[in-house]
């Protein structure tokens, strides 16, 4: 098969605009018997070369198939290079990562490819040329981009490290449990679309995972939310505005949620119009990136479901962090916590507990990956509640990949400026999963936080998986007819509490004290 694979990129590398090309993939569709070739050149290619290196497609193929050719010119900069290798290195060596900076990576275009140097300390070279960290660097790089890619190690001098800190990222490190792919059988399939391999036709990966696969895979699971829409499609060729159909699609596996979006073909429109939501189907697709996110395309629907009585399997979270690393927490102190004259018995629900109370400042309200791209969080705020009493605070600024919006900054008095130089949210809410540690989480509506936190600590490998309270349940409970709504500024004021509102740790504290009042009116929690 290499050798088929050498001899046909031989053949299409004659021609001026492919001479660099690679083969990224082959797609086969059976019900038609054609392939389609994903070539990637870096160079400009014209509509006539396009058609040979079809042509040269052709011959490759069994008889009775034809061809098809998908030709993406893609050409990367130094940044975007350097930027894929650090990347690569931080997904898959963890312990040559923890001694990497991105300012270690440095890159040099050259006419095909490119050559990249790691500057690392002496001692550190061991990490690698062990494992062959650069031959997988390079193979990596030449799977995406044409030309050859070279790598080395430059001894440089650095700052002594903290020995202790690296001894402590080593430990660390031997401790991660790796973020498996789950999968589980497919059963009663019914054709709608079909598919190109048995494996995409058998096996659904778990949507709480997919966004972490690479190439073409299957989801499945039961649909919730089903809606075909017309839109216009302008053709260039004969002027003429032609009348589409996609249909919008989320499916619920027990593990996740996923919303995508399928453009049928002729034969299949009609049967897509059949699915209702309940129904158990299956869609195979491959993963996007725009703008620094990633979502599901879908290519192919068919019938088909997990098995009778299927219970998603748990995953592991990383152990909890032996240190801070980024947020440290801050002693708190309210010398109005405890007054002379104030009856100091509280619950014992309130003191045989741990509690954090937390806020978030975000981008926006979408908090469920299967009604779009997710929104961002820009600011946690948290406090610990120990013994009913508020001892200590976390805080800290998110760094943000994109702009705020006006009304973002008109709402936080959060900008841009503030989140220039804040940790990643990696490390936020690393810091954030040991502050929470054996406690309760609470929050005023707390699972719209949550769901940003959950969200976002999954794919960073931490599961707060903790029981909640919410102190807008628990106002609704017990200020029954007291306050003209539940809001945490009208709750606040009900209590003679005032605060910056909509600033994430004055409404986690705030919260706190909400709830401490709250509680000790109530004398329980359960």
């Amino acid at each position: 098969m290499a050798n088929k694979i050498d001899a046909y990129l031989t053949e299409i590398r004659e021609l001026q605009g492919l001479k660099n090309a690679i083969l990224c993939g082959i797609s086969v569709r059976k019900r038609d018997n054609t392939a389609e070739f994903f070539l990637v050149t870096d160079k400009t290619y014209s509509a006539q070369e396009e058609d040979e290196a079809r042509g040269i497609s052709e011959r490759y193929l069994p008889a009775g198939f034809s061809a098809r050719v998908k030709i993406v010119k893609r050409v990367p900069d130094a940044q975007i290079v350097g930027d894929k290798i650090f990347e690569f290195v931080q997904r898959n060596f963890p312990a040559a990562a923890a001694f990497l900076e991105r300012d270690c990576v440095h890159v040099e275009m050259l006419s095909s490819g490119a050559n990249f140097y790691v500057d690392i300390a002496s001692g550190e070279q061991n990490l690698f040329s062990s494992g062959k960290i650069l031959d997988e660097i390079s193979k990596y790089l030449s799977s995406g981009y044409c030309g050859s890619f070279y790598g080395n190690v430059r001894i440089v001098e650095k700052a002594a490290p903290d020995l202790s800190i690296l001894e402590e990222k080593e430990e660390e490190m031997e401790e991660v449990v790796p973020l498996e792919i789950r999968r589980f059988p497919i059963c009663n399939y019914k054709k709608i679309d079909g598919a190109d391999t048995y494996e995409q036709l058998t096996k659904a990966v778990y949507l709480a995972d997919c966004l972490n696969v690479e190439g073409v895979y299957t989801v499945c699971g039961e649909v919730t939310y089903i809606e075909e829409i017309k839109y216009v499609k302008h053709n260039d060729e004969t002027g003429e505005d032609l009348e589409k159909t996609r249909f919008s699609v989320s499916i619920n596996d027990g593990s996740g949620l996923l919303r995508t979006t399928y453009f049928p073909k002729k034969a299949t429109v009609e049967k897509v119009r059949e699915i209702k939501s309940g129904d158990k189907i299956m869609i195979t697709g491959t993963n996007e990136e725009y703008k620094g996110s990633r979502s599901f395309k879908a290519a192919k629907i068919n019938f088909g479901e997990p098995p009778e009585g299927f219970v998603p399997e748990g995953r592991k979270s990383k152990p909890v962090p032996k240190f801070y690393h980024t947020v440290f927490p801050e002693p708190y102190v309210d010398y109005t916590q405890s007054g002379l004259f104030e009856d100091l018995s509280k619950p014992a629900d309130l003191k045989n507990n741990v509690f954090v109370c937390f806020d978030l400042e975000t981008t926006g309200l979408n908090n469920n990956p299967a009604m779009g791209r997710m929104d961002k969080i820009i600011e946690i705020g948290a406090v610990k509640i120990v013994g009913g009493e508020i001892v200590e605070k976390f805080s800290s600024f998110v760094a943000c990949p994109e702009k705020l919006s006006k009304e973002i900054i008109n709402l936080t008095g959060i900008e841009d400026a503030d989140l220039v130089g804040a940790p990643e949210v990696s490390q936020v809410l690393a810091d954030f999963y040991k502050f929470t540690d054996g406690a309760i989480l609470v929050g005023h509506n707390v699972t719209f936080d949550y769901r940003f936190v959950s969200y976002y600590g999954e794919q960073c490998g931490y599961l707060f998986d903790k029981k909640q309270y919410d102190t807008l349940a628990l106002a609704q409970e017990i200020l029954r007819g007291k306050l003209a709504n539940y809001k945490l500024n009208t709750v606040a004021d009900y209590y003679g509490f005032s605060f910056n509102h909509h600033r994430a740790f004055d409404d986690a504290c705030v919260t706190a004290k909400v709830f401490i009042e709250l509680v000790k009116t109530k004398g329980k929690l359960s």
